[in-house]
């Protein structure tokens, strides 16, 4: 269902997918609502209901910053209109060497990272240098052995959020990676990889000693071992 939403002199079209809201004296109180824009096109936005009553709880009526479309709280007003953007889809931040475009400064500054192999975040432990502080607080939990991140199907507990999200896919069996050729459906993005190869032929794993070539380095792995024999 679409709506305009109006701020200032702005209009934002947006499309709410699912999702109960209910307005009290200009307040939102919001329970699991998903949203997304025609910039962001299939990018979702799902708002916790228990951490932003925690916000509520903790503001009060006396926070004047807030999202009035997904009700989250902010303690500065400045952070506010870049906030908005997540909605809007605007990204006024550009990279001069590959024209990628970014919301803000910040993810503008950690992406020019990827072009000047600048990595200035150190494993204290193994002298190891990542580009991001989020890489390096999940290398860390290798040498501590702390793994956050549970499964609450199976118990299953992981090192970063993203290998918790792709172990939920082995219970749900959710394949969100489709091939482009012949529409076959992966639950993860390297297998989806690897397939594509069987269409392209492409074969970049090589064996030095006989020159031939493979499409996974498994089947190169296996291959080497019938020279050592």
């Amino acid at each position: 269902r679409a709506f305009i939403f109006k701020r200032r002199d702005q209009e934002y079209p947006v499309w709410l997918i699912h999702g109960t809201t209910r307005i009290q004296n200009n307040k939102k109180t919001i329970q699991s609502v998903t949203l997304t824009t025609n910039c962001l096109k299939t990018q979702k936005h799902s708002i916790d209901s228990q951490k932003l009553e925690k916000q509520q709880k903790a503001y009060g009526d006396e926070s004047p910053f807030s999202c009035e479309l997904c009700g989250k709280f902010f303690s500065c007003k400045g952070v506010l209109p870049v906030h908005m953007r997540i909605h809007t889809g605007e990204k006024p931040f550009t990279c001069e060497t590959c024209g990628k475009c970014f919301s803000d400064r910040g993810s503008l500054i950690k992406h020019m990272r990827t072009h000047t192999g600048e990595k200035p975040f150190r494993c204290d432990t193994c002298g190891k240098c990542f580009s991001l502080t989020g890489q390096l607080t999940s290398h860390i939990r290798t040498h501590t052995g702390v793994k956050p991140f549970r499964c609450e199907t199976c118990a299953k507990c992981f090192f970063v959020r993203v290998s918790l999200t792709e172990h939920m896919r082995t219970h749900t069996g959710e394949k969100p990676y489709p091939c482009e050729t012949c529409g076959k459906c992966f639950s993860y993005i390297f297998y989806l990889i690897i397939h594509i190869r069987t269409h392209t032929g492409d074969n970049p794993f090589i064996c030095e000693a006989c020159g031939k070539c493979f499409s996974q380095s498994g089947s190169l792995t296996k291959h080497m071992k019938a020279h050592h024999r």
